[in-house]
């Protein structure tokens, strides 16, 4: 599963490959607005008849992943605000099948608003891994959230061809920096790299860089 754990470490941070021209890495926030977004219609995509079905992270279903979304943006959101959230369980539960979708609205937007000011960006905040900079770890969650919904896209029988597939291009040039394929297993909370298939859209190409089969598919 995309996770905010073991995904950066200070060499890491000097060589992040989202930048802007002048050198400095790229500011997430307005890449983290279309990445709520999409999950967000994602999210209200989901039926509760669905909510039983399996993802393509093994340990979820499609409650389980919603559940997971909410977390981190519970964790994110107190990150952002100063506090820390690591101490928050990473799992929601006991959402109601037809309340998840202003669950995520309310979440994601407290998640938006504490990071929407500049000192965000500046300031050391403790995460899973460690501590980094904000605008560095913020990249992170981007990711998290731009992975995760691919994950709810394929559970949920949704063509991610549909995707944001510019953020997913995003998204992946950073995850090929932070996750190269040599740093998998132990603490690092991704699989192995899988090959995507030859012309693969930019989502399936992070998939599988994220250690998902890109190929996967939800049962009919």
């Amino acid at each position: 599963m995309a996770d905010d754990r073991s995904i950066g470490e200070s060499s890491d941070r000097d060589r992040a490959g989202d930048r802007t021209d002048g050198g400095q890495i790229a500011d997430p926030r307005p890449w983290y607005a279309r990445a709520r977004a999409q999950m967000a219609e994602l999210v209200a995509a989901a039926k509760a008849e669905q909510m039983p079905a399996p993802t393509p992270c093994a340990e979820f279903d499609v409650r389980d992943l919603l559940g997971h979304v909410l977390g981190g943006c519970n964790r994110w959101a107190l990150i952002g605000e100063g506090g820390n959230g690591l101490a928050l369980e990473p799992m929601v539960r006991g959402v109601a099948d037809d309340e998840w979708s202003a669950a995520y609205d309310e979440a994601s937007g407290r998640v938006a608003k504490a990071w929407a000011a500049e000192a965000s960006m500046e300031a050391l905040v403790a995460v899973p891994w460690g501590s980094a900079p904000g605008r560095f770890a913020f990249h992170g969650y981007v990711m998290e959230t731009a992975t995760h919904a691919w994950d709810l896209a394929r559970a949920l029988g949704v063509d991610t061809a549909g995707l944001d597939q510019e953020l997913a291009e995003f998204v992946l040039g950073f995850a090929r920096t932070v996750l190269p394929p040599e740093r998998r297993g132990a603490e690092v909370p991704f699989a192995a790299v899988h090959a995507a298939d030859a012309g693969s859209a930019p989502c399936d190409r992070l998939a599988g860089w994220l250690g998902r089969d890109p190929n996967w598919r939800a049962r009919a």
